[in-house]
């Protein structure tokens, strides 16, 4: 077998079923008696235990197996969950997670397992749990012992009127009733392909009546290692053992007669009409066929949902990129030759397109649940750690962004978190204290606005305490005295985003409030993002990112300086204008305008982007107001073209250090607008 051309579908599984694990984890200790989460938990190790076993990745498969084993024995009632057994489990979910990522970086997934696999095997066996720094002797860690299967407990003991009537129907006919129980090796790749094969071979000698489990969890492996079918045929169970014998990986078969119980009343009369008429054998027909076209052809069912890789993605969205810019230049085309037919082909054109742009755009659209995930795990971490009480609230974590801001956005929230579980909400006692609950709470929430998403994380802590976040400021000389005076509420909360800034007296492991935030700030702008912060001093704090809802296609407004065409995101546009001359005032050696009652600095953009081409006098000026946080600039431009959708093209390596540039698009024409970057204009 060919490990690599599975490794990629393994390693997309694992995770899944590591975050499985730990979702069901974080129900389970709030509520042990939960069997429900117990079955599901058993099935994640198992499953994951089968993947890693058949990938060969041993230490993997060992450490699900024992966990695997603790978790029958919970389910059977032999032992009781409690926080000790809790914090093993987690910590062994964490040792999986570090395998997985391990082979993700080209590792072999191996590591020293030994002694959380020995603290499982206490559990197991209701012993002393070790402690970690403790010395391990060694624990058998795979459980060879073959599971029974020399006589079978039927399934089919209550088997529906419609099948008993076929089932006698076909005794009466000389056929063969036959319970066969199928077990595949415990190692086997591709369980539901072996069922598969095994279901080919019964269809070519009977009719399969029925299975056990049913078709749709056999499809989806929701099985151990065995599975019943009930099949009606004319050869003898010798024969049809031999031909199921012969599919690999099939360990064993047993087979019996299916002995039928007493008819009832009822299913006497089913068959008395059966026998007498054959129009209503005709109608009971497809209903026969019905049932053995769901086993028939089992894995012949396609699934509705596939795994693409997001590579694939990019490549068909570059792809039709350039359609759009053919369909632009066909647009022109047509309307300068004025042919009627070429018009309606073009529109026709264009409505297709669009419709294609939404699909591919939903297509790289996921939820943000993917990354709020981690996070409850994380908190029950950290507030052991810290000693605090912590309630974590998400909401809207169905809310879809594009797959790029998605793999960004991770870290940032990660460190917003840890700032407010650290130095945002007080210990159980300061709490008390202050007449709050001990238990504090902690927001996580995500929603639409516009063509933004909103990621709001909000505690109700401590808050910032604005005398101080001032007094380090003048002290790190991130402001004088005397602009501090003239700071607002919101302008001294973010302060706290300047680089190296922090209020925290003492440097701990989990985080300073400030420490790092600035990296936070600037990883945010980066994607067309925006943070802001506000806080109430015993209350608790809110911090507030703003994020496009897609970095491939974006609102933007065209502008022509000069000869040369801009586009500027509508995202950070507040509005357009035309001022006079002498509305232009001087400040510091730099121009400024009263927009609004604020003063707002004037940028010329032919001299930011050093177009040469001769100054011309005018009286009046298009400018365009933009923003940044709460700070604002007017760019001044020559002329304003229009709104319009674009395609944000990357300049490439060579050309990504442009000052004020992040990127290009190509217009219908075939001409090139540079993007302007507004957060680096305005400092």
């Amino acid at each position: 077998m060919e490990v690599n051309e599975y490794l990629e579908v393994f390693i997309e599984e694992s995770k899944e079923h590591i975050q499985s694990l730990n979702d069901h984890l974080l129900i389970l200790e709030n509520d042990p008696a939960n069997m429900e989460t117990v079955s599901e938990i058993f099935r994640s190790a198992h499953t994951l235990k089968g993947m890693a076993a058949t990938m060969g990745y041993r230490d993997i498969a060992d450490l699900t197996h024992k966990m695997e084993n603790v978790f029958d024995a919970v389910r059977n009632n032999q032992i009781s969950i409690h926080s000790e057994i809790m914090d093993v489990l987690f910590q062994a979910v964490d040792q999986l997670e570090g395998m997985v990522l391990d082979i993700v970086d080209g590792g072999e997934g191996a590591a020293d397992v030994q002694q959380l696999v020995t603290q499982l095997q206490a559990i197991e066996n209701k012993e002393e749990i070790p402690k970690a720094s403790a010395g391990f002797a060694s624990a058998d860690i795979v459980d060879s012992k073959p599971e029974a299967a020399d006589t079978i407990f039927s399934p089919f003991a209550n088997l529906d009127e419609f099948e008993q009537t076929v089932l006698r129907q076909s005794k009466e006919n000389d056929c063969n009733n036959l319970e066969i129980n199928v077990r595949l090796a415990e190692n086997c790749l591709l369980k539901a392909a072996r069922v598969y094969m095994v279901f080919e071979v019964l269809e070519q000698v009977g009719e399969v009546i029925k299975s056990d489990p049913t078709v749709q969890e056999l499809e989806e492996e929701n099985f151990e290692s065995s599975f019943h079918v009930l099949l009606i045929t004319k050869e003898t169970a010798d024969q049809v053992k031999n031909k199921i014998l012969k599919v690999s990986e099939v360990e064993e078969v047993v087979i019996q007669e299916y002995e039928l119980a007493e008819p009832s009343e009822s299913a006497q009369q089913e068959e008395t009409k059966l026998d007498e008429s054959k129009e209503e054998q005709k109608t009971a027909a497809p209903k026969q066929q019905e049932t053995t076209t769901k086993t028939k052809k089992a894995q012949n069912v396609v699934s509705k949902t596939i795994r693409v890789n997001i590579d694939r993605l990019d490549a068909l969205m570059n792809l039709f990129e350039e359609l759009v810019i053919d369909k632009g230049r066909l647009e022109q085309i047509s309307t300068n030759l004025r042919h009627s037919e070429l018009q309606d082909t073009v529109e026709h054109m264009s409505r297709i397109s669009n419709d294609l742009q939404n699909i591919i755009l939903n297509m790289r659209m996921v939820p943000v649940e993917q990354v709020f995930n981690r996070f409850p795990r994380m908190v029950r971490q950290l507030s052991k750690d810290l000693g605090k009480k912590i309630d974590l609230q998400i909401v809207g974590a169905e809310t879809e962004l594009d797959r790029t801001v998605i793999d960004e956005i991770g870290d940032p929230l990660v460190h917003l978190i840890r700032n407010s579980l650290d130095h945002g909400i007080e210990t159980p006692d300061k709490r008390i204290q202050a007449g709050k609950n001990e238990t504090g709470k902690l927001l996580l929430k995500a929603y639409h606005s516009g063509n933004h998403v909103f990621i709001e994380i909000s505690d109700d802590g401590a808050g910032i305490n604005k005398e101080k976040v001032l007094h380090k400021a003048i002290e790190n000389q991130v402001v004088t005295p005397e602009v501090a005076e003239q700071l607002s509420e919101k302008e001294i909360y973010q302060l706290i985003l300047s680089s190296g800034f922090s209020t925290a007296d003492h440097i701990s492991d989990v985080s300073g409030r400030g420490v790092g935030l600035d990296v936070v700030k600037n990883t945010i702008e980066s994607l067309g993002g925006m943070l802001t912060i506000e806080s109430e001093e015993g209350s608790g704090s809110l911090f507030s990112i703003q994020l496009p809802l897609t970095l491939s296609i974006i609102s933007a407004l065209l502008v022509e300086v000069a000869d040369e065409k801009y586009a500027i995101p509508l995202s950070s546009i507040i509005e357009t204008a035309i001022i006079h001359k002498e509305d232009i005032l001087n400040a510091h050696n730099k121009q400024v305008i009263d927009f609004r009652g604020k003063v707002v600095p004037l940028l010329d953009l032919k001299d930011v982007f050093e177009v040469p081409v001769e100054k011309e006098e005018s009286d009046l000026y298009p400018v365009v107001i933009i923003r940044k946080g709460d700070k604002m600039a007017g760019l001044i431009v020559d002329t304003f073209i229009g709104q319009q959708e674009i395609v944000l093209k990357s300049l490439g390596e060579f050309l990504g250090d442009v000052f004020a540039i992040s990127g290009a698009t190509i217009l219908g024409d075939g001409q090139v607008a540079l993007i302007i970057d507004t957060n680096t204009i305005i400092t």
